[in-house]
C-alpha cells in the first residue's frame, strides 16, 4: 500500500524532495514580479529620503531573490513537515461513537459543552477526505441517515492534548454509522473499505495512525446469534484492521456496551470484556446517563467517556515525527554570505 511503520504507528512515506521543492519554486516564481516591485518601491522611498542608497540592478537584486528563494522553500518544507506531525486516530462503531449526545426525536439541541469545544489542535477528516478544523458533531456528513450531536471523539482529544501538549495536531477521522450490526463490518464489506480507504486517505498528507476507537454492539444484542458470535466477529475483525494497514499492535480502545437494542445486552459484554489482544484495552460505559431513549448517551455521558478514552490511550505509544528540517539550524553561513555581497 506503499506506507510504512514507524514504532508501531501508520505512517505515509516521507514527502520526496522532487515533490516539494517545484511547489516552492512554483511559488517563488509566481511572486517574483511583486516582490521585485516592492523593492523598487522601497528604494526609491528611500532615495526620496536623500539616503544613498545604490540604484537596483540585476547584479544587486540576484542575492536578494537568493534570500526569498531560499525562505521560500524552506517554509514549503516545513509546513509538509509539519504535517506529517498530526496524531490520527480512527473512530468508528455505530451511533454512540458517531454521537447521538443532546439528540432528541431526531433534531440535536446544538448545545456543546467546553470540553468537547474546537481546538486549533484538533482537525477532522471530512467525508470528502480533506482536512478541516474539527467541531461537533464530527460525524455529520458520515453518519447523515440520522441527526447526528455529540460524541465522545472532541473530548477524547482535548483530554488528550491537555494530558500530553507535546503531541501537536490531532486528527480524527469519523467512520462510526447508526444502526450497524458487527458483521456489516466485515472485511470486503461497505463500512470496512470505507474505514480502510479513509485511513490511507488519512495519512497522505503526513501523519500516524496512533488508535482505533471502537464503540459497537447494540444492534449484536437483538439476536441470540449474534450474540454469541460477537466475540469472534469482532477478534477478527479487529485482526484484519490491523493487517490491512500493516499495524500488528495498533492500539485499539473499546467501548463495553452501556445499553443495547435487544436482550443479550450482558452477553456482548461479557465478550467485550473478556477479550484479551495485545493492545486492546476496554473502558466500561455502563452506569453512564442515557438519553431518554434509554439507548444513547447524554452529552455529558460522551464528554465523561472522551476523557475515559483519553485516559486509557496508552502514553508509551505516541510516536511524534520530528522532522529532519525542524532539528536542522538555520544556515547562518549563506545568510551572512548574502549580507556581505549585498
Amino acid at each position: 500500500m506503499g506506507q510504512k511503520r514507524c514504532g508501531g504507528a501508520y505512517m505515509a512515506p516521507p514527502q520526496r524532495c522532487d515533490n516539494i521543492i517545484p511547489n516552492a519554486l512554483r511559488v517563488f516564481f509566481k511572486s517574483l514580479p511583486t516582490s521585485f516591485s516592492l523593492a523598487m518601491h522601497v528604494t526609491h522611498g528611500l532615495k526620496d529620503a536623500n539616503l544613498r542608497y545604490p540604484t537596483p540592478t540585476s547584479t544587486t537584486m540576484l542575492p536578494s531573490l537568493f534570500v526569498y528563494a531560499y525562505l521560500s522553500i524552506s517554509s514549503a518544507i516545513t509546513l509538509v513537515n509539519a504535517d506529517a506531525g498530526k496524531a490520527i486516530f480512527l473512530l468508528a462503531g455505530q451511533s454512540n461513537m458517531a454521537g447521538r449526545g443532546g439528540v432528541v426525536n431526531d433534531k440535536w439541541d446544538g448545545y456543546v459543552p467546553p470540553q468537547s469545544s474546537p481546538n486549533p489542535a484538533i482537525l477532522r477528516l471530512s467525508a470528502d477526505l480533506n482536512w478541516q478544523p474539527a467541531t461537533e458533531p464530527l460525524h455529520r456528513d458520515i453518519d447523515y441517515f440520522r441527526a447526528c450531536g455529540v460524541g465522545p471523539g472532541m473530548a477524547f482529544a482535548n483530554s488528550l492534548i491537555r494530558q500530553d501538549s507535546s503531541i501537536g495536531t490531532v486528527g480524527l477521522v469519523p467512520c462510526a454509522v447508526g444502526g450497524t450490526n458487527i458483521s456489516e463490518w466485515a472485511r470486503g464489506g461497505q463500512l470496512y473499505n470505507q474505514l480502510i480507504r479513509r485511513a490511507e486517505a488519512a495519512v497522505e498528507g503526513g501523519g500516524t495512525v496512533q488508535g482505533l476507537l471502537w464503540y459497537q454492539g447494540e444492534s449484536d444484542t437483538v439476536n441470540r446469534e449474534d450474540a454469541e458470535l460477537y466475540q469472534r466477529r469482532l477478534e477478527r475483525f479487529f485482526d484484519h484492521v490491523r493487517h490491512d494497514l500493516v499495524l500488528p499492535a495498533l492500539p485499539i480502545i473499546q467501548v463495553a456496551l452501556a445499553s443495547g437494542a435487544g436482550p443479550y445486552i450482558e452477553r456482548v459484554r461479557e465478550a467485550q470484556l473478556g477479550m484479551w489482544l495485545v493492545n486492546l484495552r476496554t473502558v466500561d460505559a455502563m452506569g453512564l446517563r442515557l438519553e431518554p431513549d434509554r439507548l444513547h448517551l447524554t452529552t455529558t455521558s460522551q464528554v465523561t467517556l472522551g476523557e475515559m478514552l483519553a485516559q486509557a490511550f496508552p502514553r508509551d505509544h505516541l510516536s511524534p515525527i520530528i522532522s529532519q528540517a525542524s532539528r536542522t539550524p538555520p544556515n547562518y553561513i549563506f545568510f551572512c554570505y548574502l549580507f556581505f555581497i549585498i
